[in-house]
């Protein structure tokens, strides 16, 4: 699989929708009261876990910054929410994790739709109770890829991608130019950083992107230290 379709010219027609990976939610002022900070769970009709959010108190004490996290195969929201739990009081980070549809995000198995939906309704339901001023999308492994892929898509929606060991990103279209923050370590057993962001983070530079590369000592993981290089660099640019 190539790490990025690079035949995906960025344009915009009224029949983009969720089966290109295109979400319609757009951050702004709220239209009703929040009510909850601290860790909120979202459930679907059936009662399941759709997604976990993390909020800073106050509620009222001016727009957060939207960060939606993306698990990897096989992982839980909560999982995704801890790899910025630590910093989101500080920097005053909406935290939102989705849990996928299935084992793991749609654009893996069937192509786009089904998890893109569901970002969309919780991302939805995120903005219209608090404050949000923009919103970055990050995560770790095939969420890593993810979060590239949906990035790079909706590039007029996120203004930064974090992706911590990608494997790949397959934008079928693009929007906009996020910035990218990509880390890897350099013993990784799951993902190889040769075969992944060593080839991944070359094409994107040569697309244009704006890409930050931090390749780290150590495996299949995000290290503290990463995470703060992270932050570090998204308030470079605040």
């Amino acid at each position: 699989m190539p790490n990025i379709r690079e035949t995906a010219p960025p344009h915009e027609q009224p029949e983009e929708n969720s089966r290109h990976g295109r979400l319609s939610v757009r951050p702004g002022p709220p239209v009703v009261a929040a009510a909850r900070t601290g860790l909120v769970s979202f459930e679907g009709q059936a009662g399941d876990l759709v997604a976990q959010a993390y909020v800073p108190e106050p509620a009222d004490g001016g727009p957060y910054r939207l960060a939606l996290l993306l698990h990897g195969a096989g992982g839980s929201p909560r999982q995704a929410l801890d790899l910025m739990l630590a910093v989101a009081d500080e920097q005053r980070l909406l935290l939102v994790a989705p849990q996928s549809v299935a084992a793991t995000w749609d654009m893996i198995g069937v192509g786009f739709g089904p998890d893109v939906r569901r970002i969309d309704r919780v991302l939805q339901e995120i903005v219209t109770a608090y404050p949000t001023s923009d919103m970055l999308i990050g995560g770790f492994s095939d969420g890593a890829s993810y979060a590239l892929s949906l990035g790079l898509t909706n590039g007029d929606v996120f203004d930064a991608v974090l992706a911590f060991s990608p494997g790949f990103a397959a934008p079928l279209l693009t929007h906009g130019r996020p910035r990218v923050y990509v880390s890897h370590g350099t013993a990784d057993r799951v993902l190889s950083i040769d075969r992944c962001s060593r080839s991944l983070v070359p094409r994107l530079r040569a697309l244009g992107h704006d890409v930050t590369y931090d390749e780290f000592d150590g495996g299949h993981d995000v290290p503290d230290d990463t995470v703060r290089r992270a932050v570090a660099w998204l308030r470079a640019a605040a």
